[in-house]
């Protein structure tokens, strides 16, 4: 069993009955030979790894290769913590461990890269809010990441992951789209609404360049990670009203991809266009690097 695309993913829950999590599931203990467990053991590593990195950035202090990006974290839980928070609680948890996460990959620490280092912060802000506010259990977590992973693995398979190719509309909007996808069925939603969402966040990021300061994943990387966790429950939100994406998922992936091919070079990761070739950027860059 396998399927190709969005449509093939749905037929399957169809067919089956079965959750998107399910789905991903059977996947890959039939086409990859994987076991249940061990399957689930791997999972739970790697959630276990995106906790510790939020803890990390909350607990330690934390200074980039760069030096562009360090303490973030801290300073907007303190906000949200002892100020009147602008965006709510969930979206105020959300930024804030996303935001901390890339402050530990951009210090070399231990990161899960879902789909990529540079969107590394999106999955573990949302799924860390949403556990904490709706007290979810750890195994509840772990089924919805099968669900982010099936997401994923249909960008990876139909589209890209890299901003080097797609901008960062293939990172962070995949990693958005899979937090999308997978807090809605966490909620309740059906595998079409998860879709939805997915499709509606990837839309919404849809033309997002990739233009690292200095080369180096930490500005406006890291920010950019608070957007696509904030978008991710946005799209979450809207699917579970009933409102649905008017762009089907696979045609989004294939507008995605589209669009970043035609991306100029210098807004593919080379830090020559965007917020990279500004002249506080280009500063910065010979700052860093003593040219």
């Amino acid at each position: 069993m396998d399927f190709l695309n969005g449509a093939g993913l749905l037929a399957v829950c169809e067919q089956y009955g079965c959750t998107i999590s399910q789905a991903m599931l059977m996947r890959e203990t039939e086409h990859m030979g994987g076991l249940r467990e061990e399957i689930f053991d791997k999972l739970h590593g790697s959630y276990e790894i995106m906790k510790q990195a939020v803890k990390k950035s909350l607990t330690e202090q934390l200074t980039s290769m760069g030096g562009l990006i360090g303490g973030e974290a801290k300073k907007l839980q303190a906000h949200h913590l002892n100020c009147k928070s602008v965006c709510g609680q969930i979206t105020a948890k959300a930024i804030t461990y996303a935001m901390g996460v890339l402050e530990v990959n951009a210090s070399m620490g231990l990161i899960v890269a879902a789909p990529t280092a540079g969107s590394s912060g999106v999955i573990p802000g949302v799924f860390l809010a949403i556990q904490e506010e709706y007290g979810l259990p750890d195994e509840q977590m772990v089924d919805a990441l099968l669900n982010a992973g099936a997401v994923g693995y249909l960008f990876t398979r139909n589209a890209t992951v890299a901003g080097a190719e797609g901008g960062c509309q293939a990172e962070v909007g995949t990693a958005s789209a899979m937090a999308a996808s997978a807090v809605t069925q966490l909620l309740g939603g059906s595998p079409e609404q998860c879709l939805s969402a997915a499709a509606m966040a990837i839309s919404n990021l849809l033309g997002l360049v990739c233009d690292p300061v200095a080369g180096l994943v930490e500005s406006p990387c890291q920010t950019r990670n608070a957007i696509g966790a904030s978008n991710a429950l946005i799209s979450a939100e809207i699917s579970l009203s009933g409102i649905r994406n008017l762009i089907p998922f696979d045609e989004m992936v294939e507008a995605m991809y589209r669009v970043g091919r035609s991306l100029p070079f210098e807004l593919r990761e080379t830090a020559l266009g965007g917020c990279a070739g500004t002249a506080t950027g280009c500063k910065l860059c010979k700052k860093i690097f003593n040219t």
